[in-house]
């Protein structure tokens, strides 16, 4: 077995930051999306996709991946330090997020050798960017519910109904799609299967939907009688549902495999700091009121705690008992402390909390105010905070079914 010198960690360190420094641009002279739910104009989407492409071409990114589909083939280790010096580097977000990090990996742990070879390299070069059919229009999140049907026709499938909160599902080339293909089934999940659909074919349209922050980023998607390959099918006829359990693993953060980047900035409390520096209360700096510098001090605790556990649930002897513990309640806590923190930053702000971007008496240009609506977004995805209390209740803790 082949060991990694620190030397090797350390010049690869040294080589990444170097490309970083050089090569990244956080400013490009319009407002960037703060996560990859975010975008939603074709200038921000042309930057991001040549971006990540960059970044996969210098080996930055996918370079734990095998290499025969495309990745880097080398140790995780190497990729860590690599992220590590993109976000020092306040390197803009990867864009293809649902191929990235449910996709890619699910077909590298559950797909075949040629669906690998056709799909990994262009989900890390942003070539073929993919999105997400599990929401519908009347059944929400609930994925056992789903009603889009799939109807086999000679080769193909014939697909028809809605998917809703499609990310990007407007410049996707590919969805991850769960649709019903046995309505007679001995119940609702036996009756569903799992494909890895293209999005370009006809009867296929998508619809933006305008979000609270008066961004884009997600889409209505219908399918009108749209003719898709017989091999677009992931896995067997009726087994779709544990193709979707296990993605759900990918998307909740309870499986790792992930080819590394990040697709999400998150807000910093040593970032409010400098904000209650400028903000006012009672004619002083509001970070001069005691209580403000306390409940600081508090967000500041609740950041390192996340960032530690994230350390922990990668030492095995500390998880192997509940090995999904940290990281289903990780989730949970991360995106709930995302939205706890962007609220208190607006709330320092006093009266001046209620201008928005584009305002020009909003402080750091209505960035907070924007973050905060946007972080509802984060405790929806992959399954609201209510439905993940539930799961740690019953899978960690052993509660019984509420």
């Amino acid at each position: 077995m082949s060991t990694i010198s620190e030397k090797e960690l350390s010049d690869y360190r040294s080589d990444a930051a170097a490309w970083f420094a050089e090569n990244t641009n956080a400013d490009p002279g319009f407002m960037l999306p703060l996560t990859f739910m975010e975008v939603g104009t074709d200038q921000q989407f042309n930057f991001l996709r040549e971006w990540q492409h960059k970044v996969y071409e210098a080996g930055y990114l996918g370079a734990a991946w095998p290499k025969e589909y495309g990745g880097g083939g080398l140790d995780q280790k190497f990729q860590t330090i690599a992220t590590e010096e993109m976000a020092k580097a306040n390197g803009p977000i990867m864009l293809n997020a649902i191929g990235l990090n449910w996709a890619g990996p699910l077909i590298l742990d559950m797909g075949t050798d040629e669906e690998r070879k056709r799909y990994i390299k262009g989900i890390l070069s942003a070539e073929d960017i993919w999105c997400q059919g599990f929401s519908e229009p009347e059944n929400g999140s609930d994925l056992g519910n789903a009603q889009t049907k799939a109807v086999r026709d000679g080769d193909d499938w014939v697909l028809n109904g809605s998917k809703i909160w499609t990310t990007q599902g407007n410049y996707a080339k590919y969805m991850i799609l769960l649709a019903r293909t046995n309505p007679d089934a001995p119940n609702k999940y036996a009756g569903l299967s799992f494909f890895l659909s293209p999005m370009q074919v006809d009867g296929i349209e998508t619809v933006p939907i305008r979000k609270l922050t008066g961004e884009y980023g997600f889409t209505q998607t219908f399918f009108t009688e749209a003719r898709i390959p017989g091999d677009s099918l992931m896995g067997k006829e009726g087994e779709g549902w544990l193709v979707a359990m296990r993605t759900l693993e990918y998307e909740r953060g309870v499986k790792g495999g992930q080819p590394g980047g990040y697709v999400m900035r998150a807000s910093d409390p040593f970032e409010i700091v400098e904000l209650a520096r400028k903000a006012t209360r009672g004619g002083k700096p509001a970070l001069e009121d005691p209580v403000i510098k306390d409940q600081l001090i508090q967000l500041m605790i609740e950041a390192r705690s996340l960032q530690l556990n994230s350390k922990r649930g990668h030492i095995q002897p500390l998880v192997q008992d509940k090995p999904a513990s940290l990281a289903l309640s990780s989730k949970l806590m991360a995106t709930e402390f995302m939205r706890r923190l962007n609220e208190f930053a607006i709330t320092l702000q006093g009266q001046r909390g209620a201008y928005y971007v584009g305002e020009p008496d909003a402080y750091d240009e209505g960035l907070w105010q924007r973050a905060y609506l946007n972080s509802f977004s984060a405790t929806i995805g992959g399954g609201t905070s209510q439905i993940q209390r539930n799961i740690i209740g019953e899978h960690v803790l052993g509660l019984p079914k509420s």
